[in-house]
């Protein structure tokens, strides 16, 4: 069962993609969250970021009680059984990575991972701390391994002092 802190950190990103707040998600948010996130972006990626929301629409829709629509505790349920599947993540780790990595460089700029946030939030963030906070070697990029572990810890960890559970910002509790 996941914890208070794993719920306000799933709630977070929730809410962000529930884009007309009516307290479920359905695919027409998947579908908007990628289409504000092309927005930002160079032309062509709209289809990418498409099908990597809509793979997790279908991920998030097979756990689901009702077959339209996905509720706060439907994300949970699945969230719980992550520990169990750390390859599932990991998949889904580099599908994002290769999401936010705009120009295929192997790498996540600040101004990447800014677009990547501003998107989901709808809205201008302020990401330099949390940026920061991942980028383990201060090298002023996220690696793919980076980016990953912090992936793992957003989703399957407890922990609120790992830079992971700031993926999508500070957590709210």
């Amino acid at each position: 069962m996941a914890s208070p802190f794993q719920r306000d950190k799933v709630r977070l990103v929730f809410d962000a993609m529930d884009s007309d707040g009516d307290g479920t998600l359905r695919e027409t948010d998947f579908d908007a969250l990628a289409r504000r996130w092309a927005a930002v972006r160079v032309a062509g990626d709209e289809e990418r970021l498409l099908a990597i929301m809509r793979g997790w629409w279908v991920t998030l829709a097979a756990h689901s009680r009702t077959a339209d629509a996905v509720a706060i505790d439907d994300v949970l349920a699945v969230v719980d059984l992550l520990e169990t599947m750390p390859e599932a993540v990991t998949a889904t780790a580099d599908a994002m990575f290769e999401a936010v990595d705009e120009n295929r460089d192997g790498l996540i700029s600040p101004a990447e991972y800014q677009r990547m946030i501003e998107a989901w939030n709808a809205g201008p963030a302020d990401t330099g701390e949390t940026f920061a906070l991942l980028d383990l070697d201060g090298d002023g990029t996220i690696s793919r391994e980076e980016f990953t572990a912090h992936w793992y810890e957003f989703w399957a960890g407890d922990d609120p002092a790992a830079p992971g559970s700031r993926v999508f910002g500070r957590v709210p509790g």
